[in-house]
């Protein structure tokens, strides 16, 4: 029996991946890897098979078998690379919203921003053919927040949603909530620089790594390689 508008309510996580993985079915400056996080295998076997019985233009639908470090279950929708491929994930979003009932952003190549999920957003995010991929993830080496937190000490490093998490080996995991990233001087703070919150600087820098750690108000900037990040702390 086929899956029916909101079976799969509550089931899946509102932001989803673009090219933040690798493809199974070719390279990855041929394919398009979409990915979404759900709440058990159930609904993650019930996505996947959505996928591929409902697009003919779907090259795989593939789901993890077992859990995520975050307590998910991950769906991986390939499609081929092109000029329709906005079309094609607008398309697909609209069978998923219809079984969620929510509405949907996404990242781009593990980014740290979420994007409103439609045609103009994705026609401008997505590269379209081999040679604009291989720009665009140059561009975003440290918009990757994989590759920005090349010099944490941490043992882990995920994001969920709009929040991010770092866990250390000997220490309890922080989460933060991310505000705002982009190149240095081109993200405006509108708050006052914090002296008065020193020593969570310093535990900041010991606990995060060899990073510049300024704190504002109540945001926490970071900054890497000529880029910030701008976060609270949760």
């Amino acid at each position: 029996m086929g899956l029916r508008e909101q079976d799969l309510k509550d089931c899946i996580e509102n932001i989803f991946e673009i090219d933040a993985y690798k493809s199974k079915m070719g390279e990855d400056k041929d394919i398009c890897v979409l990915s979404f996080s759900t709440i058990n295998e159930q609904s993650a076997k019930d996505l996947e098979n959505f996928f591929e019985k409902g697009y003919p233009f779907v090259l795989d639908a593939d789901s993890t078998s077992g859990e995520q470090a975050d307590g998910t279950y991950k769906v991986f929708v390939e499609i081929e690379r092109g000029r329709e491929t906005p079309e094609h994930i607008v398309e697909l979003l609209d069978g998923v919203t219809k079984l969620t009932d929510q509405d949907y952003k996404f990242r781009y190549y593990k980014g740290f921003r979420s994007m409103p999920a439609n045609l103009e957003t994705f026609s401008e995010a997505i590269p379209l053919d081999a040679d604009s991929y291989g720009i665009k993830v140059n561009e975003n080496n440290m918009d990757n927040y994989k590759n920005f937190f090349n010099k944490s000490y941490a043992e882990s490093i995920e994001m969920k949603e709009d929040i991010l998490t770092i866990k250390n080996k000997y220490a309890d995991p922080v989460s933060f909530n991310v505000i705002d990233f982009g190149k240095v001087d081109s993200i405006n703070i509108n708050e006052a620089l914090n002296v008065n919150d020193f020593a969570e600087v310093i535990w900041l820098t010991k606990y995060l790594g060899d990073y510049n750690v300024t704190k504002y108000g109540t945001k926490i900037v970071l900054e890497n390689d000529g880029h910030q990040l701008v976060l609270t702390r949760r």
